[in-house]
């Protein structure tokens, strides 16, 4: 299984994990504020917009690892996991 190697590539997805865990706060207290559900969803879809995001950069993470660093038939094997990951992602 893959792991994360740029220490700057990891820096940079856990500030935009910190970020939507701000917009999460920030949903939390527009619940508390009664703003309008309107107001609510398009928040949410924004934050679970961000995951996605996050998550699509692993998967891409993983596959060039498995590109440059395995075996054909393993890089096989990452690769296809990761699209069928990314399928659930979309």
């Amino acid at each position: 299984m893959a792991t994360l190697q740029s220490s700057q590539s990891n820096s940079d997805l856990q500030m935009r994990l910190r970020r939507i865990e701000g917009q999460i706060r920030g949903i939390i207290g527009m619940l508390d504020d009664g703003k309008t559900c309107e107001q609510v969803v398009t928040q949410i879809l924004a934050a679970r917009a961000a995951m996605d995001s996050v998550a699509t950069e692993l998967l891409r993470c993983q596959i060039d690892e498995a590109m440059a660093g395995q075996p054909p038939e393993e890089a096989r094997e990452t690769v296809l996991r990761a699209v069928n990951l990314l399928t659930k992602v979309q």
